[in-house]
């Protein structure tokens, strides 16, 4: 089984620079999608074999994500469960037969910090929520977590330290998932890789040069290490200012 997960920065604007055949060549089972950025009727799609999951966020051209998957789910959910974080149709979960897929686009702590603190909330709450599926079922996780977890995991660290997305609060809260119980599939499979990347910015020839971050994962419950077979970040894959990254199951 092969999953994939892309933050497209825009799908509407990714469709018109390859999308569609990407999705074609890569010939997913579960194909996860973060930052739509559109609202309902804003986009029709031909997929032929899949059935589609959307969750838009109220403000327009905003967030979102959406889900397309060749089996059919139990059942779906949008958000979790609390008012204060499911305007941005940051989450979507699908229930199957084994396993919980959730699909996340994180908040970003933007500029100068101002939502950090709104960010840690937002952090307990979704563990909480992940751990409330992983009492019945194993989860798989994935999307743009928005946070480097160590130093590996992005170009230059030492000048990132106060940033978003490489904060000592983000990076706590990433092990603190970790640590009830998840696992980092990339690292598991290459724990010493260096200089792979999920997102550059569109500044300073960052992706010409490699100056990346590693923020977009799949993350499983540690039951479901036996399932692994490879995950993989598909670096050369353009129309975002993110790559695709894959997980392939047993």
């Amino acid at each position: 089984m092969k999953l994939v997960s892309w933050n497209v920065n825009g799908l509407r604007a990714c469709v018109k620079k390859g999308f569609l055949d990407y999705f074609k060549d890569i010939d997913a089972d579960m194909f996860c999608l973060q930052e739509i950025k559109l609202q309902e009727g804003q986009i029709e799609l031909d997929l032929e074999g899949y059935h589609k999951y959307w969750n838009y966020a109220e403000k327009k051209g905003y967030s979102g994500t959406a889900i397309f998957t060749k089996i059919k789910p139990i059942s779906e959910f949008y958000g979790i469960g609390i008012e204060e974080h499911d305007k941005e149709g940051r989450v979507i979960t699908l229930e199957f037969d084994d396993f919980y897929l959730v699909n996340v686009y994180t908040p970003n702590s933007k500029r100068a910090l101002e939502r950090l603190d709104y960010r840690q909330i937002w952090e307990d709450d979704f563990r909480n929520y992940l751990n409330s599926l992983k009492e019945k079922k194993s989860v798989i996780l994935c999307g743009d977590l928005n946070v480097a977890h160590k130093e590996i995991d992005l170009k230059n660290p030492k000048t990132n330290t106060k940033n978003a997305g490489f904060t000592i609060e983000e990076r706590t809260k990433f092990q603190e998932l970790l640590d009830a119980g998840y696992t980092d599939t990339f690292r598991y499979f290459y724990p010493d890789k260096e200089q792979i990347y999920s997102w550059w910015s569109y500044m300073r020839k960052a992706r010409e040069n490699n100056s990346g971050w590693r923020i977009d994962y799949f993350v499983v419950s540690n039951e479901f290490e036996n399932r692994l077979k490879d995950a993989k970040i598909d670096t050369k894959i353009m129309g975002s200012d993110h790559c695709p990254v894959i997980l392939e199951l047993k």
